[in-house]
């Protein structure tokens, strides 16, 4: 399993965690199909009244799709697929909350997961970044995702800055991509307390509460997203030159934490 799922029954908490340390936790195939997987059972088991989302080890909550996966696409220049936009738990149809525990780095596809999260709680640690731009990639749905929750500027910086730069956890919480920022190893911890707390009060009352926050912003996602696929069409790199880039900056690889 590169999905491990734990059910508190007592609180009322579920802990999702994405069990591929190896690979800083990126997501392939297996992974994705996993998630959509446990996303959908918890619609049905009451049970689960709220949800940690995490990630194993210590050096990466998650860092995107994984450059292994070779994800199949159509001939026609008009479709694209993008495995992640259904890998969330709102494209899934929960509506029960999700808190996510960010350790270590959460970068590019990581944000389909955050920008689905009710709120995020962020290790010390832990640092936030998108290399799209940097191997010749257009940066759509991550930036579309951010843009919901921080200032257009902070989106811009940290999608056209690529590799080169990380922003710290608690530059998150000061642009409000972050919620709270916790002391070394002590975030798993404080996501549980909160997910707890909110498993405590009446499930109906809670998910059309999450439902009602994520319909205010729901409308400008959609329409942005509508016109995603064609941006990355348009814009990104043939697939070899992407590799070439990867290949030659990997072995240079800089970057400042602001």
């Amino acid at each position: 399993m590169t999905v491990r799922a734990e059910v508190d029954k007592g609180t009322g908490v579920a802990t999702v965690t994405l069990d591929r340390p190896h690979r800083h936790n990126s997501l392939d195939q297996t992974s994705v199909e996993q998630l959509r997987a446990v996303w959908r059972e918890f619609r049905f088991d009451d049970a689960v009244r709220a949800v940690v989302l995490t990630g194993a080890g210590e050096r990466a909550f998650c860092t995107g799709i994984d450059r292994g996966w070779d994800v199949p696409q159509p001939g026609s220049p008009y479709s694209a697929d993008d495995p992640l936009p259904a890998v969330g738990p709102k494209a899934n149809d929960l509506w029960k909350p999700v808190i996510a525990a960010v350790n270590g780095m959460a970068c590019g596809g990581a944000f389909y997961l955050i920008g689905e999260s009710e709120f995020v709680i962020a290790d010390e640690g832990a640092t936030f970044f998108d290399p799209h731009t940097t191997y010749g990639m257009v940066n759509a749905f991550e930036s579309i995702h951010l843009a919901q929750r921080m200032p257009p500027g902070e989106v811009a910086r940290l999608a056209l800055m690529g590799s080169a730069e990380r922003m710290s956890a608690r530059r998150a919480y000061e642009v409000g991509l972050v919620s709270e920022v916790t002391e070394p190893g002590g975030v798993l911890a404080a996501a549980v307390r909160c997910a707890a707390t909110i498993a405590s009060y009446p499930t109906e009352a809670v998910q059309g509460t999450v439902k009602a926050v994520w319909t205010a912003t729901a409308a400008n996602r959609e329409r942005a997203f509508a016109g995603a696929p064609d941006l990355i069409q348009l814009g990104n790199l043939p697939p070899e030159r992407q590799d070439d880039l990867f290949n030659s900056r990997a072995r240079t690889r800089e970057f400042r934490v602001r």
